[in-house]
């Protein structure tokens, strides 16, 4: 039998506390927003008030760590489960203020009707309200005066039994003796193993990534400034989605605002662009595998705990060191100018907006790869190719889609062992060879589903091209995109459905085509021999009805940027399979020629 690899401990909850207070037992969350609203406060010192379970809270310990001395310093507990139950106790018990979701400092007021037995938010009615304790952290005061406390609330109410309410308000002031559960996982779990404990305890299953554990090392290292470091990353990604939310930072934490973090991301505030919008994962992923030319995350973990990979020994001369590359890493990624020139690059392979993007994990290694080649000091013009060329090609491949952080290890490695130019023209070699163009890529656009990777990169190729918007001779498919027109079925949906093909077959993505609203809705349920015509009639002199294009030579030209095959004008529902065979290859080929232009 294994030995057991954690304890469960029941500790009162003033004892938690206050270890808790005494930094015994370090909560990563404690400076960022408390997500439980006031209700979830109050429903907890209900049940506790009730004598009902509040569910475990588990820790896990950092492991020994060798100081520079040659003596050994005990790791502190991490909470890594229950951080809320604990913040939202500390704010009732204690008086202690949360930081909302909009960063600013607040006191969470739970008020107590002795009458009634009965957990209220306080608020200014309840205030006014002589029935009620408008604040339970007044009896948590050390030097609270309880018979004087029951005297001065019984004065306000008459009618009231002092030997009653001096009973109920003892009552909760004994909450504070309630016994919680502690899991302590052993020290020398790795993350999987104490994931798994983690997902099997929780009964709600949440599922704890290898960057929350992470981001608990930095947050809870205040020796070498975790706690700026964790702001620094929740911060800039908070900023890159809602950039108003420097002048609530700027306000809430004036200490803060004081460090190197703050001035290196402070340019957000007039950022508008959504094309990457990174979330801590995200940053971390990228700073760490860039710096550090490793790709998966729980090897930083263990740098952040001083682990030496050789001896297995954790060191505190490796955790400084990691802390420090990290920070530097961190101030890297949030640079202004790399960050929007690594944008420009984006867009200028033609995804011009985040609904065009299918991968976060391609975005984050061309970045990656953009830092990497910016650390080398290669030309401009080279990064920007080289990067847009990969950046396609992982869209394209789903390369980082099965197991992303196995493919950032693996690729980070061999671009520095084989150089960056060459293994990128290896990858080239080995992924899109000819019969990826010819056969695998048509294949693969065999689908219905319109977020597939294929149909976005062919819209950035025809954006690249300058194509106009399918019948249009005005609006190009990248003003189309801009102002999110329609994506038309070039054999309209209803027709399909009502000759009998179901959602897979009439929502092929070789059936799309961006097009302007107008002409979407004026096509209708019409089949392809019917409209098209009356395009042809249109461009030889006939009345104006879809679109602009009156030349027959520019409708030739709008249907080939569409890659539409010949004959089109004069098909029909029966020949709608033929129609999406042909047009896969001619997309095909114009992904093709739209990579190799990069």
């Amino acid at each position: 039998m294994p030995a057991d690899r954690y304890t469960v401990t029941p500790h009162p909850v003033k004892t938690l506390l206050a270890w808790v207070e005494a930094k015994e037992i370090a909560i990563p969350e404690i400076q960022r927003p408390f997500v439980w609203s006031t209700t979830q406060v109050r429903d907890l010192l209900d049940s506790l008030y009730k004598g009902f379970p509040v569910g475990y809270l588990i820790a896990w310990r950092n492991p020994n760590i060798r100081l520079k001395d040659g003596t050994t310093s005990r790791g502190k507990k991490i909470l890594i489960d229950g951080q809320q139950r604990v913040t939202a106790l500390m704010a009732a018990f204690l008086g202690r203020e949360v930081v909302t979701k909009d960063y600013k400092r607040t006191r969470i007021r739970i008020a107590f009707n002795p009458e009634e037995e009965r957990f209220e938010v306080s608020n200014p009615a309840i205030e006014k309200d002589v029935k009620w304790i408008p604040d339970v952290a007044e009896l948590f005061k050390p030097d609270v005066k309880l018979f004087d406390f029951v005297g001065a609330f019984c004065a306000k109410n008459l009618n009231a039994s002092q030997d009653e309410v001096f009973k109920k308000v003892d009552y909760v002031r004994g909450m504070a003796n309630n016994l919680v559960g502690l899991i302590e996982l052993n020290d020398d779990l790795d993350i999987q193993t104490v994931t798994e404990i983690f997902i099997r305890i929780n009964s709600a299953g949440t599922e704890l990534s290898q960057a929350d554990f992470a981001m608990s090392k930095i947050a809870t290292n205040e020796q070498y400034g975790g706690q700026d470091l964790r702001k620094a990353i929740d911060y800039f990604c908070h900023l890159a989605v809602e950039p108003h939310y420097h002048a609530l930072i700027r306000e809430a934490d004036a200490a803060f605002t004081k460090t190197e973090y703050w001035k290196q991301m402070t340019w957000l505030k007039d950022e508008q662009d959504d094309i990457y919008d990174p979330k801590y994962t995200d940053m971390l992923r990228v700073a760490f595998t860039c710096e550090f030319k490793r790709g998966k995350l729980e090897d930083l973990v263990a740098l952040l705990g001083g682990r030496n990979f050789e001896t297995k020994v954790h060191e505190e001369t490796i955790a400084e060191e990691s802390f420090g590359r990290l920070s530097r890493a961190v101030m890297d990624f949030m640079n202004k100018t790399d960050f929007q020139r690594f944008v420009m690059i984006i867009r200028s392979a033609g995804f011009l907006d985040s609904s065009m993007l299918t991968s976060q994990n391609a975005l984050n290694f061309a970045y990656i790869l953009y830092l990497t080649l910016r650390r080398q000091k290669l030309g401009s013009a080279k990064i920007e190719t080289l990067v847009r060329r990969w950046f396609v090609l992982s869209t394209l491949t789903g390369r980082y889609s099965g197991s992303p952080e196995s493919s950032f290890d693996s690729d980070i490695r061999q671009l520095h062992l084989q150089g960056c130019e060459h293994f990128i023209q290896s990858t080239e070699a080995a992924e899109l060879s000819e019969a990826f163009w010819t056969a695998a890529l048509p294949m693969s656009m065999n689908t219905s589903v319109a977020s597939s990777p294929y149909f976005r990169v062919f819209k950035a190729a025809q954006i690249l091209a300058k194509d106009n918007g399918f019948l249009s001779k005005a609006h190009t498919v990248a003003i189309l995109q801009e102002s999110h027109s329609d994506i038309h079925h070039l054999f309209p949906k209803e027709l399909l459905k009502k000759s009998g093909k179901n959602r897979g077959e009439y929502n092929q993505i070789a059936n799309y085509a961006v097009t302007q609203s107008e002409i979407n809705i004026l096509i209708g349920k019409k089949e392809p021999k019917v409209y098209m015509g009356k395009v042809v009639e249109q461009c030889e002199g006939g009345e104006l009805k879809y679109g602009n294009i009156t030349s027959l030579r520019t409708l030739k030209s709008n249907l080939k940027d569409h890659c539409i095959p010949e004959g089109f004008e004069f098909m029909t529902v029966p020949d709608y399979e033929a129609f999406l065979i042909s047009r896969r290859g001619l997309m095909a080929q114009k992904i093709r020629s739209y990579y190799e232009s990069l």
